[in-house]
Parts: structure tokens; C-alpha cells; sequence
């Protein structure tokens, strides 16, 4: 039933995101350069790795030393307003429509965090990965660790389609206030490392 909600609202939404993700792909390959998209493996369901697929949103730049400068130094104005508003993520429909994503679910995290889970924590694996989700709504990157995971993993035991419908209402509403999008002082979320 999940999956078929997916289908329905991605492909119904089409012509209005469709031609938003056209302007946008414009704009990165004028602001940033290629590539116009950012692509990371990700643990999916059960731990099945994907690939993620969003829009960058930093430059390449590095060092004196060749190594990639941080994130607060490659993040550019243009990429913080695609990640004040989201619209970095709009790709991830293509992941929804492959079936490695949901719409709504616990967020893509990395790979590397896989082994730091407690037994609790990763059962935010148990459903497909979400573009949104429970966490998104109650504080984003804003929020820490442990309570995330509290809250991806109520969404495991309690999701319903009217549930995700809440979610994605509540995600717009979200999004529009800018709300919780970094964590205090930090370009993008801290690393998870109990």
C-alpha cells in the first residue's frame, strides 16, 4: 500500500516537479558547475546499500595539501538556500520511483554509521529509507542523535498512510518556515558518533 502511495503522489505531482527539477538542474550547472548532482551510497531498507542521488550543493575545493576543504568552506550561498529550501532533495524522486526510497520514512544516513547502531537504532532500517520523515518534522538537523533515532523508530512501529500524509503536510509547512535546518553552528549535521 505504501509503495502504491509513492507511485501516486510522485507521478501525479509530475508537472509541478518535473519542470521545477529542469530550472533547478539549469541553475547548479550555472552556479556550480558540473556535475549538477551529488551521489553517495546510502543504506536502504534492511541495510541494502543505493545510491543517493541530490543536487550538489558545494564546490570541489581543496587545500594547499589536495584534500577537500570542510563543508562550511565548500558550502556556497546558492547552496545554502537549495538546502534552506530543500529543493537539493528534489533528485530523490528518482529514488522513490526506483523503490529505494519512500516519500516519507527515516532519513538516508551513511554508510559508515551502519556499525555504530545500537540494536534499537538500527531498526530504522526495517522500512525504506524516506525523503521526509518523523524526525524531519520534530527538529531536523537541530535535533540530537538519540532523539532522532527515538522518533524514526516510533515511525517503524506506528507509520500508516495517513501517518506519511500528515508527515508530508507538516514537511511543506516545515520547509516554508525554515526550520531546523542545521544543527547550531554547524554547515550540515554532525557526525554521529556515540
Amino acid at each position: 500500500m505504501k509503495r502504491v502511495f509513492d507511485l501516486i503522489v510522485v507521478l501525479a505531482a509530475l508537472p509541478l516537479w518535473g519542470p521545477l527539477l529542469l530550472i533547478m538542474a539549469l541553475l547548479v550547472r550555472v552556479k556550480l558547475g558540473a556535475p549538477l548532482f551529488f551521489r553517495q551510497a546510502r543504506p536502504g531498507r534492511d541495510g541494502v546499500v543505493f545510491e543517493l542521488i541530490k543536487f550538489r550543493s558545494m564546490t570541489d575545493a581543496c587545500g594547499p595539501d589536495g584534500r577537500l576543504l570542510s563543508d562550511a568552506e565548500r558550502l556556497t550561498a546558492f547552496g545554502r538556500a537549495l538546502r534552506a529550501t530543500s529543493l537539493d532533495e528534489l533528485p530523490e524522486l528518482w529514488n522513490v520511483l526506483r523503490g529505494d526510497m519512500s516519500l516519507v520514512g527515516p532519513r538516508p544516513l551513511l554508510v559508515a554509521y551502519l556499525p555504530r547502531y545500537s540494536p534499537e537504532q538500527a531498526r530504522r532500517h526495517e522500512v525504506r529509507p524516506g525523503i521526509t520523515g518523523l524526525s524531519q518534522i520534530k527538529g531536523r538537523n537541530a535535533m540530537a542523535w538519540e532523539e532522532k533515532f527515538r522518533w524514526d523508530v516510533y515511525y517503524v512501529d506506528n507509520r500508516s498512510v495517513l501517518m506519511d500524509i500528515k508527515i508530508l503536510f507538516i514537511t511543506i509547512w516545515k520547509v516554508a518556515r525554515r526550520e531546523g535546518i542545521q544543527a547550531g553552528g554547524e554547515a550540515t549535521a554532525r557526525e554521529f558518533n556515540p
